[in-house]
């Protein structure tokens, strides 16, 4: 991994080191040294952790949820059945619906919006058009719009920093909208525009 590579620069730099080459002294110190020795390590932490891509056990928790709370009710009592009833009725399970609810969309990876697919009949000399899809969650686009003086377009006038836009990467000053959330723009006013926004 990433420390094999960096003992083997260490082992080369050495010999260069002992020949004293500018600079050579600084790097050779700078490699060795213990934080970005830890900072390595971390990262190939990480690298394992990415690599193995925990799968989760179950894609329908909150069903089985259900099912077991069902049978909770019809059993016969008993000292397990007790101590998994007090489990269940423990102060961090009274919100297992919603933790339940939301592991299942993780799990089953519906949590990314669908796109309509794009039209066959698309002619061989269009410009090229990306297909944007943010999610707001009630906060601000981060960007302002403008009609084009010559052309009449809806485009993005401004991408403010660090607002939903430039954290995205997606929306660039100078982009033309031609549809917003399904609607055609083309013709409305850039008041408009924002109200669909």
């Amino acid at each position: 991994g990433v420390s094999h590579v960096l003992t083997l620069v260490l082992q080369e730099l050495s010999l260069l080191c002992k020949r004293d080459v500018n600079g050579v002294g600084m790097l050779y110190d700078l490699l060795r040294s213990r934080w970005l020795q830890a900072l390595l390590k971390i990262y190939e932490c990480l690298q394992h952790y990415l690599g193995k891509r925990p799968v989760p056990v179950m894609l329908q928790a909150r069903a089985l949820n259900r099912e077991v709370v069902e049978l909770l009710r019809e059993a016969p009592p008993s000292g397990e059945i007790k101590e998994l009833r007090r489990l269940l009725r423990a102060p961090h399970f009274k919100a297992s619906p919603a933790l339940l609810s939301a592991h299942d969309t993780v799990a089953q990876k519906d949590f990314e919006p669908t796109l309509p697919p794009l039209p066959d009949n698309i002619p061989e000399n269009e410009e090229a058009m990306r297909i944007v899809c943010l999610v707001k969650n009630n906060q601000p686009l981060g960007a302002t719009i403008k009609r084009h003086e010559i052309t009449g377009d809806i485009t993005v006038a401004r991408v403010i920093h660090g607002g939903l836009a430039d954290r995205s990467g997606l929306l660039y000053a100078g982009d033309k909208l031609v549809e917003v959330n399904g609607v055609p723009v083309e013709g409305l006013e850039p008041e408009q525009v924002i109200n669909i926004l």
